[in-house]
Order: structure tokens, then sequence, then C-alpha cells
């Protein structure tokens, strides 16, 4: 093992917990709503991991010619219809579960002595049905979360993996790891200067997608992260 890891930053969706594009959807759904019926589900999916409102700004520049109108009570509105079908979903959907390997992986790490901690771009309301749902609120598998909404800057900026390391006297970016499935995280931990940004094929996007964001490593499961720090 790299002795000098002391803390290991996995994504929510689509990287611990089972995702199968609902995020996307509940995101596509929530401009339906206001009148912007020709955002795609493959626009809503690009804009996995970044923080919902500024996801929100950038497609509406797509399909806004008049930026005036792009106002922060539509951008409020759009993101307060997303929420709130996360919530109703993550409260009710069946299936909502954690990855299969997810938990005995936290488990090993915290075993080596690392740190397990959980950011995402969901805000703080989200994350926490995920969590309660999951049985994660209140587990010793997970050591810190920090939502988007809690940081000055969301992904792909470091702050969500820099506060983590401000609470555990991290000072070196080197000895942290970051795991996720999209575009962001992997910049995210580039951006903290993290020893290895993992990029993970079990979410939103394929290996051949996530080479073009040059991840240190691509993997399949979170069990193959074990084998990459023993290495």
């Amino acid at each position: 093992m790299k002795k000098s890891i002391k803390l290991a930053v996995f994504d929510i969706a689509g990287t611990t917990i089972k995702d199968n594009s609902n995020v996307a959807g509940s995101f596509q759904h929530a401009f339906l709503n206001h009148g912007f019926e020709n955002v795609t589900l493959a626009e809503a999916n690009e804009k996995m991991g970044y923080p919902k409102p500024l996801a929100i700004q950038a497609i509406l520049s797509n399909h806004i010619s008049d930026k005036a109108h792009i106002t922060a009570d539509l951008i409020g509105a759009i993101h307060e219809d997303f929420v709130q079908n996360m919530i109703d979903y993550y409260r009710t959907t069946t299936g909502i579960a954690p990855m299969d390997d997810a938990e005995s992986v936290f488990e090993s790490l915290q075993d080596l002595g690392i740190k397990v901690g959980l950011d995402t771009g969901f805000s703080r309301d989200i994350t926490d049905v995920i969590l309660e749902r999951v049985g994660w609120q209140k587990s010793t598998l997970i050591d810190i979360t920090i939502c988007s909404d809690e940081v000055e800057r969301g992904r792909p900026y470091p702050d969500m993996i820099q506060v983590m390391m401000d609470r555990f006297g991290i000072t070196d970016p080197k000895e942290v790891i970051k795991i996720g499935d999209t575009e962001v995280d992997v910049n995210e931990g580039h951006n903290a200067g993290c020893l290895m940004s993992i990029a993970v094929t079990t979410g939103a996007f394929s290996e051949e997608e996530l080479l073009k964001h040059h991840p240190t490593h691509i993997v399949n499961s979170l069990t193959e992260i074990l084998d990459l720090i023993d290495q």
C-alpha cells in the first residue's frame, strides 16, 4: 500500500449509490416543467456532477438567446423542482442501494487507516435523504460528507476536498485520492492535486468518454481501488 494515503473521497450517485440515469432524467424533467422542451437527456447528463444551479445556468444559456432572461428567479425555480424531484425519488423509489462493493471497500480502506469521505454536486437536503435511505447517515463507514452548497465553489473546483483535508489535518494533497464517475469528479481530483483521480465506469459515462478527461486510472468496480493503493 502507498502508506501516505490518508483520505479517499468518493462521489455519490453513480459511484457509491446505484443511479441508472435517474438523476439526469429528473434534471431534464425540471426543465420540461418550465417550458424548456428542447433540453435533452444527453444534455442533462453532460452536466452530471456539477453544482446544480451552475448546471442549470449553463443549460439555459444554450436555449435562451437573450441572457438577460436567465434570471436568478428562473434558475431557482428550476432548481427547486429538481430538488423536490430528487427528494421524492430517493425517498420512495425501490432499488435505492449502495453499489454492491461500496461498503466492503469503505471498510477495507478504514482498516488501512484511510478516512472515507463523500462529496457531491447535490445540495445537503438531497444528500441527507440519500444517506438516510441507504443507512449511511450515522454509519461509521463514512467519516465525512461535504455537499456543493456547503462550499463557495463546487466541483470541478477543489473546495470540497480541501474542506475534508482541513478537517483531518491533511496538508499534502498527494495523501488523498478521488473517485467518481463524471468529468467533474476527475477534474476535481486533478485540481486538488490528488495522488490519484480515479474514474469509475459504473455511472454516467463509458470508459471511452472518461478517457477524454485524463483520469490517472479507470476502474470498472470500486474493489479495483484496493489493488491500486496496494501497488
